[in-house]
């Protein structure tokens, strides 16, 4: 059985029909159902079942998907990998994230990279929840990842910057003149909730670290997802712990908590980074820093959004769902 085979089957399952996935491959109906049913007949048995709209995986072919799957992104990973490593100014590279860091952390970073590399295009594979980012990177949906630190992640895993975990509220709310403000502070206030919020062992961060603190948070609206939390959260409908780069070009204060919680922000991927991989890997970090830098640098920040000293080792929040 042929890659260009396997190439033919994981378009079609992606198309959910033969008519789109021969488009999409720029081959005729008859050719692609031809190779299929070659595939099929090295297979063993039908791997598709024909449906009076569409097509789905038999037992069979989900069996056998993933791992072609896996062999067809391992491929056109590895042209991408060898054409970057010669040196070749062209081509595309697929970077995996998830929603809150693509609007948050990569947009500055992909304007500067398509003024430097301008025969490099970028192409952004956007996940609701941690866990959905890590499965398709080990399915081979990208070059390179970017996002929380991922536990036993079998490939390398680069540091690039971190985050920091704040307190969102309107400018007219009290709490944004604070310097900080601890978790037992907002034990009286409505919470903005998001479906999205990390579980671990079946229990919701947030719900948990308010159980230390001493109290269970009133929930004001629950959203679907992070985008609308915040903006609810500055429009004052109720309190929200969220990253802080999720914050950008929104008008509202941002109170650091006490102590402060903060994650690393890191580029992963099943191989080591090379070419185009890891020049995008070190302009984040390059990028990352100045933000850094920017926050940290009391004439260009409101004072009460910059954080006090702290000398004990901040937090680590969860990665997330």
């Amino acid at each position: 059985m042929s890659l260009r085979q396997m190439e033919y089957l994981v378009a079609v399952v992606e198309e959910e029909s033969f008519t789109r996935a021969a488009e999409a491959l720029h081959v005729t109906q008859s050719a692609l159902s031809h190779q299929i049913k070659a595939l099929e007949r090295e297979a063993g048995g039908a791997l598709l079942e024909r449906m009076p709209r569409g097509v789905r995986l038999t037992p069979m072919g989900r069996a056998y998907f993933p791992y072609a799957e896996l062999a067809v992104r391992s491929a056109r990973q590895a042209r991408r990998a060898a054409l970057a490593a010669a040196g070749a100014e062209s081509g595309e590279l697929h970077i995996a994230t998830v929603h809150a860091q693509a609007i948050g952390v990569l947009p500055e970073v992909c304007a500067r990279w398509a003024r430097e590399h301008p025969g490099v295009r970028l192409v952004l594979h956007e996940y609701a929840t941690t866990d959905e980012l890590y499965d398709q990177m080990a399915r081979g949906v990208a070059d390179v990842a970017v996002g929380p630190r991922p536990d036993d992640w079998p490939g390398p895993v680069t540091v690039v910057g971190q985050e920091e975990i704040v307190l969102v509220v309107p400018y007219d709310d009290p709490l944004a003149a604070r310097q900080s403000v601890r978790l037992a502070d907002l034990a009286d206030r409505p919470w903005v909730r998001c479906s999205l919020e990390p579980v671990i062992d079946g229990v919701r961060w947030l719900d948990r670290e308010c159980e230390r603190a001493g109290f269970t948070p009133r929930t004001a609206v629950r959203t679907q997802h992070s985008s609308t939390a915040v903006r609810m959260a500055a429009a004052g409908v109720g309190v929200l712990l969220t990253a802080a780069h999720e914050l950008t070009g929104l008008d509202c204060a941002q109170v650091p908590t006490d102590p402060p919680w903060r994650r690393d922000i890191t580029v992963f991927s099943r191989v080591e980074l090379t070419g185009a991989a890891a020049e995008f890997t070190e302009l984040l970090r390059s990028a990352q820093a100045s933000a850094s830098g920017r926050r940290e640098t009391p004439s260009r920040v409101t004072p009460h959004l910059v954080a006090p000293p702290r000398t004990a080792p901040p937090a680590t929040p969860p990665a997330g769902r």
